[in-house]
């Protein structure tokens, strides 16, 4: 691995790592097909800022706000999203 994608990985975040009241902008998205149309059609997209509102306890879902629309995301779903920490 060359040197500036093993740094860029040591930093790499995901939107199930961020804490709730944290806004971050959308780098890229990691899913099979099916997943990654559906995220786009929710409107995750790269480059969108997304807020993280609350974490349900016991691995439970995860909501973001887009703009005004909030959105519950399974954590492995949202774990498949790379973010840059606004």
């Amino acid at each position: 691995m060359p040197q500036s994608e093993s740094t860029a990985a040591m930093f790499a975040i995901t939107l199930a790592t961020l804490h709730p009241g944290d806004t971050a902008t959308i780098v890229s998205i990691h899913a099979e097909e099916a997943l990654h149309q559906r995220l786009l059609a929710l409107g995750f997209r790269g480059g969108k800022r997304v807020e993280l509102i609350r974490k349900a306890i016991f691995s439970g879902p995860i909501q973001v706000r887009i703009g005004t629309t909030d959105i519950l995301l399974r954590r492995s779903e949202a774990a498949k999203i790379t973010v840059k920490k606004a």
